[in-house]
């Protein structure tokens, strides 16, 4: 499995928004410049972030975005889920309802599905264990 740019950028956005949490809105300009991600494919990024509630935008001269929520209610695996979509190694772990078109009808005979679904179940777990207020906490060389 491996994560593309929408959900590494997703994740650093919202750091950056956790990071400065309690101060207003931050300028798009500002998250893309401290993170090194075009501007562009962030405005994109934001309005998916947007409509899942993980953030809000202020429009206007001191404009910009900022958190939804406390960092503290915010999960990696949430952002993770929001930008990349079902953790799912495999097609057979989606559901029918997250993708009818790859929905596997063998899944309940599968032999090895069982190894599959505990990784995936590995891995939700611990993304849902760590919120945007740990990583916070966990980046020592971050400058105010």
């Amino acid at each position: 499995m491996k994560l593309s740019t929408k959900g590494r950028y997703g994740v650093a956005a919202l750091y950056e928004l956790a990071f400065h949490y309690g101060k207003g809105a931050i300028p798009l300009k500002e998250i893309t410049s401290s993170q090194g991600i075009s501007e562009n494919y962030m405005e994109q990024l934001m309005g998916q972030l947007r409509k899942a509630n993980l953030v809000k935008s202020v429009r206007g001269a001191q404009g910009g975005y900022m958190l939804a929520k406390p960092p503290e209610e915010i999960t990696i695996g949430e952002i993770i889920t929001v930008t990349e979509g079902p953790i799912a190694l495999v097609d057979c772990l989606l559901t029918s309802a997250e993708s009818s078109d790859q929905f596997c009808e063998r899944a309940g005979e599968c032999a090895t599905r069982n190894v599959w679904e505990k990784v995936c179940e590995s891995i939700s777990s611990v993304l849902n264990a760590i919120t945007l207020a740990d990583l916070c906490k966990d980046h020592p060389k971050r400058e105010a």
